[in-house]
């Protein structure tokens, strides 16, 4: 027991309260030893591969110049991880990539149609990772 004042002045006694605690922190322990390994960048590399992989597949290939350039970049700060996937064709200042998603005009005032190439290649592996990565943190923590 202690003696304590309250805010009025009052003295009187405290009941001290008493925490037991069963159990280890082997799983707490596991989870973190993950996270300080840095464990989870396996995981954004094989993803950044196979983003690179079905954009290769998936982009139109008039000389494959431009599948043959896509790449890959994980980058980290202070809000986390993002992966980036990038491609290098790029002629007279203009990313050609872009340009078959988007469509583009031509010198002679033509239109060229853009073809959504890019999101159906990288839709399913959006989806992969999201429940790749939520195994892999809740295999860690639990």
């Amino acid at each position: 027991m202690l003696r304590a004042e309250n805010n009025t002045g009052q003295t009187g006694d405290v009941l001290m309260i008493k925490i037991k605690q069963k159990g280890g922190f082997k799983q707490t322990e596991k989870f973190l030893n993950w996270v300080v390994k840095r464990e989870y960048l396996k995981l954004f590399n094989e993803v950044g591969e196979k983003g690179v992989r079905a954009l290769q597949e998936m982009t139109p290939k008039k000389t494959g110049k431009t599948a043959a350039s896509w790449s890959y970049t994980i980058n980290e700060s202070s809000s986390g991880l993002s992966i980036s996937w990038n491609n290098s064709n790029v002629n007279e200042g203009a990313n050609i990539a872009i340009l078959i998603q988007l469509g583009h005009g031509t010198g002679s005032g033509a239109y060229v149609q853009g073809i959504d190439y890019i999101n159906p290649a990288l839709k399913p592996i959006f989806e992969a990772f999201a429940n790749d990565i939520w195994v892999e943190v809740t295999k860690n923590a639990y």
